[in-house]
């Protein structure tokens, strides 16, 4: 009986007991994936056969008296799977010869083509993504949000106690935290209406200096606010307090004096008369 190469591991397959690496076992193995795969043609090849070490729990028990187990590996043939095997672990006890099939599963090798790493919805999704009929939850931990009562409350576990919340907080449950008002603060800036964008570096003032400026209320009042010009290109849209845009309210129009100054005096150089 001889044993089988094994191209997956270091260890050698010769120190695994007989029943585990003869042939009689090799075909227990493939028709064990045979029956996963559902079709014994989508199992090929037979690849190798890998020992797996078990490490006792205690240094009471020996590794021999846990028995040997070791995975077949076969190459396979589903439609899609191009580099993946099959892989069938088998095992046997101390003092019996017989065989048993311990799992089976069908693993990608390093050349296989594998789908991208899922990804939980609320890390894909990117502004804009919302459209009618959507609806986003929000999680129960979401870092943008706390509730409208003190951390250190217990309405949330009082029905009376959410009345109370529900009326301090405008009709609201949970309200913005601190982290979530500076996130939209510092997007709002690097955006279109921020004190970076071409139009208020052009701009004759900034929005806060501006009769059109609608500040927002609370903690944000003196740094965001909402454009009221309806010729302003922010009509209706919340700006930085530093924005600004040629509508201002305070904007003249002052004629430019465009008549050229003359500061020396011009003489013809060029030529010269014959008396």
């Amino acid at each position: 009986m001889a044993c089988v190469s094994d191209p997956f591991s270091s260890r050698p397959a010769s120190s695994l007991p007989a029943s585990l690496t003869e042939a009689a076992a090799v075909e227990q193995a493939r028709a064990a994936a045979a029956e996963t795969a559902g079709d014994a043609d989508l199992v090929g090849e037979h690849l190798g056969i890998e020992p797996e070490i078990a490490v006792p729990e205690t240094d009471e028990v020996g590794p021999e008296a846990l028995g040997a187990t070791a995975t077949h590996t076969f190459a396979s043939r589903q439609a899609g799977y191009v580099g993946w095997h099959w892989a069938v672990t088998v095992a046997t006890v101390p003092g019996d010869d017989s065989v048993t099939v311990d799992e089976v599963v069908l693993l990608p090798g390093e050349q296989a083509l594998l789908a991208p790493a899922w990804v939980p919805w609320h890390e894909r999704l990117r502004p804009g993504d919302l459209s009618v009929g959507d609806v986003l939850p929000s999680t129960e931990d979401d870092p943008r949000l706390v509730p409208s009562y003190t951390a250190d409350d217990d309405s949330a576990e009082d029905p009376e106690g959410r009345v109370v919340a529900f009326e301090l907080g405008m009709g609201r449950e949970r309200v913005m935290s601190a982290e979530g008002r500076a996130d939209a603060v510092t997007r709002w800036g690097d955006g279109d209406f921020g004190p970076a964008s071409a139009m208020a570096r052009s701009a004759p003032g900034p929005c806060v200096t501006c009769g059109f400026w609608l500040p927002l209320a609370g903690s944000l009042r003196q740094r965001v606010g909402a454009c009221g010009n309806a010729y302003a290109p922010a009509d209706g849209r919340v700006v930085t307090a530093d924005y600004g845009c040629g509508a201002h309210s305070q904007a003249t129009l002052v004629a430019a004096d465009r008549s050229e100054v003359v500061h020396t005096a011009r003489y013809d150089t060029g030529g010269y008369d014959l008396l």
